[in-house]
Protein backbone atom coordinates (compact mmCIF):
# COMPACT_ATOMS: atom_id res chain seq x y z
CA UNK A 1 0.00 0.00 0.00
CA UNK A 2 1.23 3.72 -0.85
CA UNK A 3 0.44 4.60 2.80
CA UNK A 4 3.77 6.20 3.87
CA UNK A 5 3.52 9.69 2.07
CA UNK A 6 -0.01 9.52 3.31
CA UNK A 7 1.07 8.87 7.04
CA UNK A 8 4.44 11.68 6.67
CA UNK A 9 2.07 14.12 5.44
CA UNK A 10 -0.29 13.96 8.63
CA UNK A 11 2.94 13.52 11.06
CA UNK A 12 4.47 16.58 9.40
CA UNK A 13 1.35 18.47 10.17
CA UNK A 14 1.18 17.71 13.77
CA UNK A 15 5.30 18.28 14.65
CA UNK A 16 4.94 21.51 12.44
CA UNK A 17 2.51 22.89 15.44
CA UNK A 18 5.07 21.97 17.70
CA UNK A 19 7.60 24.44 15.63
CA UNK A 20 9.33 20.99 13.81
CA UNK A 21 9.03 21.28 9.89
CA UNK A 22 9.89 18.52 7.98
CA UNK A 23 9.41 18.40 4.11
CA UNK A 24 8.59 14.81 3.15
CA UNK A 25 12.04 14.26 2.04
CA UNK A 26 13.02 15.39 5.53
CA UNK A 27 10.14 12.56 7.22
CA UNK A 28 11.50 9.80 4.65
CA UNK A 29 15.33 9.90 6.56
CA UNK A 30 14.13 10.38 9.86
CA UNK A 31 11.27 8.14 10.44
CA UNK A 32 10.34 6.40 7.83
CA UNK A 33 10.92 2.26 9.62
CA UNK A 34 11.12 3.38 12.70
CA UNK A 35 8.66 2.41 15.15
CA UNK A 36 5.93 4.70 17.07
CA UNK A 37 7.90 4.53 19.86
CA UNK A 38 11.21 5.30 18.73
CA UNK A 39 9.51 7.96 16.18
CA UNK A 40 8.22 9.55 19.67
CA UNK A 41 12.10 9.40 21.12
CA UNK A 42 13.34 11.15 18.14
CA UNK A 43 10.80 13.90 18.39
CA UNK A 44 11.60 14.19 22.14
CA UNK A 45 15.02 14.60 21.10
CA UNK A 46 14.28 17.18 18.51
CA UNK A 47 12.46 19.44 20.64
CA UNK A 48 14.00 18.96 24.16
CA UNK A 49 11.27 18.18 26.17
CA UNK A 50 8.53 15.15 25.66
CA UNK A 51 5.19 16.11 23.44
CA UNK A 52 2.16 16.60 24.28
CA UNK A 53 0.60 13.20 25.70
CA UNK A 54 -1.85 13.05 23.10
CA UNK A 55 0.24 13.56 19.97
CA UNK A 56 0.24 9.44 19.50
CA UNK A 57 -3.90 9.40 19.46
CA UNK A 58 -4.39 12.31 17.49
CA UNK A 59 -1.63 10.74 14.93
CA UNK A 60 -3.86 7.87 14.88
CA UNK A 61 -6.83 9.38 14.70
CA UNK A 62 -5.89 11.45 11.58
CA UNK A 63 -3.56 9.05 10.30
CA UNK A 64 -6.99 6.45 10.08
CA UNK A 65 -9.15 8.94 8.08
CA UNK A 66 -6.69 9.75 5.67
CA UNK A 67 -5.85 6.53 5.07
CA UNK A 68 -9.56 5.58 4.94
CA UNK A 69 -10.13 8.29 2.30
CA UNK A 70 -6.63 8.35 0.44
CA UNK A 71 -4.80 4.99 0.07
CA UNK A 72 -4.30 2.85 -3.06
CA UNK A 73 -2.90 -0.36 -3.59
CA UNK A 74 0.66 -0.42 -4.88
CA UNK A 75 0.57 -0.65 -8.59
CA UNK A 76 1.42 -4.42 -9.60
CA UNK A 77 0.36 -5.76 -5.87
CA UNK A 78 -3.08 -7.83 -6.88
CA UNK A 79 -0.67 -9.55 -10.11
CA UNK A 80 1.72 -10.32 -7.65
CA UNK A 81 -0.72 -11.70 -4.95
CA UNK A 82 -2.50 -13.55 -7.59
CA UNK A 83 0.80 -15.04 -8.80
CA UNK A 84 1.96 -16.26 -5.15
CA UNK A 85 -1.13 -17.71 -4.21
CA UNK A 86 -1.38 -19.66 -7.97
CA UNK A 87 2.12 -20.90 -7.06
CA UNK A 88 0.92 -21.96 -3.66
CA UNK A 89 3.77 -19.95 -1.90
CA UNK A 90 3.03 -18.34 1.36
CA UNK A 91 2.81 -14.30 2.30
CA UNK A 92 2.24 -12.02 5.08
CA UNK A 93 3.07 -8.63 6.48
CA UNK A 94 5.37 -7.81 8.87
CA UNK A 95 5.23 -4.29 9.42
CA UNK A 96 6.88 -1.96 12.41
CA UNK A 97 3.28 -0.29 12.05
CA UNK A 98 0.47 -1.20 14.27
CA UNK A 99 -2.24 -3.75 13.71
CA UNK A 100 -5.12 -1.34 13.74
CA UNK A 101 -2.90 0.97 11.16
CA UNK A 102 -2.35 -2.02 9.09
CA UNK A 103 -6.21 -3.34 9.37
CA UNK A 104 -7.39 0.72 7.92
CA UNK A 105 -4.75 0.44 5.08
CA UNK A 106 -5.26 -3.07 4.31
CA UNK A 107 -8.98 -2.67 4.73
CA UNK A 108 -9.13 0.55 2.44
CA UNK A 109 -7.14 -1.12 -0.33
CA UNK A 110 -9.51 -4.24 -0.65
CA UNK A 111 -6.66 -6.68 0.59
CA UNK A 112 -7.43 -6.89 4.33
CA UNK A 113 -9.05 -11.02 3.83
CA UNK A 114 -5.72 -11.57 1.48
CA UNK A 115 -4.02 -11.42 4.34
CA UNK A 116 -6.36 -12.86 7.25
CA UNK A 117 -4.38 -14.50 10.12
CA UNK A 118 -1.05 -13.47 8.43
CA UNK A 119 -0.53 -9.62 9.39
CA UNK A 120 2.44 -9.18 11.99
CA UNK A 121 3.56 -5.98 13.80
CA UNK A 122 5.78 -4.96 15.95
CA UNK A 123 3.08 -5.14 18.68
CA UNK A 124 3.93 -8.15 18.46
CA UNK A 125 7.30 -8.59 19.92
CA UNK A 126 9.47 -6.27 22.49
CA UNK A 127 12.26 -5.04 19.90
CA UNK A 128 10.46 -3.39 16.93
CA UNK A 129 12.82 -3.07 13.70
CA UNK A 130 15.87 -2.45 13.10
CA UNK A 131 16.04 -5.90 16.09
CA UNK A 132 15.21 -9.00 14.03
CA UNK A 133 12.60 -10.08 16.75
CA UNK A 134 9.83 -9.04 14.33
CA UNK A 135 10.88 -11.16 11.39
CA UNK A 136 11.62 -14.36 12.84
CA UNK A 137 8.67 -14.18 15.21
CA UNK A 138 6.72 -14.14 11.45
CA UNK A 139 8.95 -16.55 9.92
CA UNK A 140 8.48 -19.27 13.29
CA UNK A 141 4.82 -18.25 13.06
CA UNK A 142 4.39 -19.13 9.44
CA UNK A 143 5.76 -22.55 10.46
CA UNK A 144 9.13 -22.06 8.23
CA UNK A 145 12.89 -21.38 8.64
CA UNK A 146 14.27 -17.77 8.28
CA UNK A 147 16.56 -18.74 5.50
CA UNK A 148 13.83 -19.86 3.21
CA UNK A 149 12.28 -16.11 3.65
CA UNK A 150 12.57 -13.39 1.08
CA UNK A 151 11.35 -10.30 2.77
CA UNK A 152 10.42 -7.12 0.64
CA UNK A 153 11.40 -4.18 2.55
CA UNK A 154 11.31 -0.14 1.30
CA UNK A 155 13.75 0.79 4.27
CA UNK A 156 16.80 0.97 5.70
CA UNK A 157 15.91 -0.08 8.91
CA UNK A 158 13.69 -2.70 7.38
CA UNK A 159 16.63 -4.15 5.36
CA UNK A 160 18.94 -4.36 8.15
CA UNK A 161 16.26 -5.93 10.38
CA UNK A 162 15.87 -8.73 7.55
CA UNK A 163 19.21 -9.41 6.62
CA UNK A 164 20.11 -9.56 10.87
CA UNK A 165 17.76 -12.28 10.65
CA UNK A 166 19.45 -14.18 7.71
CA UNK A 167 16.60 -13.53 5.17
CA UNK A 168 16.95 -12.30 1.75
CA UNK A 169 16.01 -9.01 1.12
CA UNK A 170 14.50 -6.99 -1.79
CA UNK A 171 14.72 -3.38 -1.57
CA UNK A 172 11.40 -1.58 -2.87
CA UNK A 173 12.97 1.26 -4.16
CA UNK A 174 9.57 4.16 -3.99
CA UNK A 175 10.69 7.06 -1.46
CA UNK A 176 14.07 5.76 -0.71
CA UNK A 177 16.72 5.11 -3.65
CA UNK A 178 17.89 1.94 -4.40
CA UNK A 179 21.48 2.96 -3.49
CA UNK A 180 20.41 3.62 -0.21
CA UNK A 181 18.44 -0.09 0.45
CA UNK A 182 21.38 -1.52 -1.91
CA UNK A 183 23.83 -0.18 1.01
CA UNK A 184 21.77 -1.16 3.55
CA UNK A 185 22.42 -4.79 2.75
CA UNK A 186 19.30 -5.58 0.25
CA UNK A 187 20.54 -8.56 -2.13
CA UNK A 188 18.19 -6.94 -4.99
CA UNK A 189 16.69 -3.59 -5.70
CA UNK A 190 13.40 -3.55 -7.71
CA UNK A 191 11.08 -0.30 -8.74
CA UNK A 192 7.74 -1.59 -9.38
CA UNK A 193 6.35 -5.18 -7.84
CA UNK A 194 6.11 -6.92 -11.81
CA UNK A 195 9.98 -6.91 -11.48
CA UNK A 196 9.87 -8.71 -8.14
CA UNK A 197 7.39 -11.29 -9.62
CA UNK A 198 10.39 -12.15 -11.79
CA UNK A 199 12.98 -12.49 -9.32
CA UNK A 200 10.59 -14.97 -7.86
CA UNK A 201 10.21 -16.71 -10.60
CA UNK A 202 6.17 -16.05 -11.16
CA UNK A 203 5.94 -14.18 -13.80
CA UNK A 204 8.02 -13.75 -17.07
Amino acid sequence: MDSERISSRVFAGLLAELGLYFTLDDMVETFIGNSMARCEEIVTERLGFAPPDDLVERYHALTREALAREVQPVDGIIKLLDDLDVAHMPYCVASNGEHEKMRTSLGATGLLARFEGRRFSADDVTRPKPAPDLFLHTAESMGVRASDCVVVEDSPLGVRSARDAGMTVIGYADLISASRLKAAGANAVVAHLSLLGTLLGLSK
